[in-house]
């Protein structure tokens, strides 16, 4: 049974990347809870204004989180809750723009941060990274306390350098913060693209009849989570006392093989191209990822609620009905 989060009822929410497939859905549930207001901040580097939820509790307004001006906007508003999605995705991207990467992961973090201690805000949640912020020597499944700080990308870096200030702030301000760690969200919304996820590629690839790139073997395994669980997981943590202060893994706490995931996505759109083997990309270092999710489970009463399949029937779905939409947009 889904849990009913009446906290958010007539309150205001701040969600910055709120145009993306996370925050899109997220902002889509609060303002189904009735929240008084729902404020996105989003400046559209990697999304689109079509792919934003529409309702009369929802506002976008287009700007980018290290402009002081939209974020004095939008915190006039006196947001009673923040969650920051916001982000420069994701590790390839890092990679080849590690500046912009740091601008943004950083000092964006770093400014929402402040205008929400200004603020005084009920809650601020920060999107960090599980698959980012454990690296070689973190033992599998991924605890809380194991993190790493032997990363091999940029995006990897500022994930985690945004959990140091969210801590800073707590414990120096005592600003109510929760860090999500988030591991291989898919889902509705997510436009393919050249640094975008697996998912979403395969199944534009897929649909336009072309063999499925697996770089590997396609033994290597991701620990993919359907995004409403990560709402779920999030919308708790903005509300959970006992979640203030900690790092809180939001995965499925389930591992599938990348094969798998392409015979699967190949089926659902009688693709009969097949797949093929390409070398791995270097900074692609763990062939596993698996998150233990004890800890959301107790802190947050957190329980992943949809099957792997049934969640790709849905991406399938969503592309079916948006098709066109996403062609114009996909950029590669």
């Amino acid at each position: 049974m889904e849990e009913v989060y009446s906290e958010y009822e007539n309150k205001v929410v701040l969600v910055t990347g709120g145009a993306g497939s996370i925050g899109g859905n997220l902002c889509k549930k609060l303002a189904e809870l009735n929240a008084e207001k729902v404020i996105i901040l989003d400046d559209l580097s990697s999304s689109y204004e079509w792919n934003i939820p529409k309702a009369k509790n929802i506002v976008f307004v287009k700007g980018s989180v290290l402009d002081d001006e939209m974020l004095k906007r939008v915190f006039k508003e006196k947001p009673d809750y923040v969650f920051h999605l916001a982000a420069h995705f994701a590790n390839q991207n890092s990679v080849d723009n590690p500046e912009t990467d740091l601008m943004v992961n950083g000092l964006g973090t770093l400014k929402v941060l402040q205008y929400a201690h200004l603020s005084n805000v009920k809650r601020f949640v920060y999107s960090s990274s599980g698959c980012g912020v454990y690296g070689l020597d973190s033992k599998m499944p991924f605890e809380e306390h194991d993190i790493s700080i032997s990363l091999h990308t940029p995006y990897q870096v500022t994930k985690l350098l945004g959990e140091l200030y969210t801590n800073y702030f707590y414990n120096l301000y005592n600003l109510p913060i929760v860090n999500a760690r988030f591991f291989n969200v898919y889902g509705p919304g997510e436009v393919p693209g050249k640094y975008r996820n697996v998912i979403p590629n395969f199944f534009y690839w897929a649909m336009n009849g072309q063999a499925l790139p697996i770089t590997g073997d396609g033994t290597e395994t991701r620990d993919w989570t359907y995004v409403s669980d990560i709402i779920n997981g999030l919308l708790a943590m903005g509300i959970k006392e006992e979640a203030v202060g900690e790092a809180i893994n939001l995965g499925s706490g389930k591992e599938h093989r990348v094969i798998e995931l392409a015979n699967i996505v190949n089926k659902l759109t009688d693709n009969d191209a097949g797949v093929i083997y390409v070398e791995r990309r270097n900074w692609d270092v763990k062939k596993r990822l698996l998150s233990s999710i004890e800890k959301a489970k107790k802190l947050l009463g957190y329980k992943p609620q949809t099957e792997f399949k049934d969640g790709l029937k849905r991406v399938h779905e969503w592309f079916t009905e948006n098709w066109e939409n996403i062609k114009n947009s996909a950029e590669f």
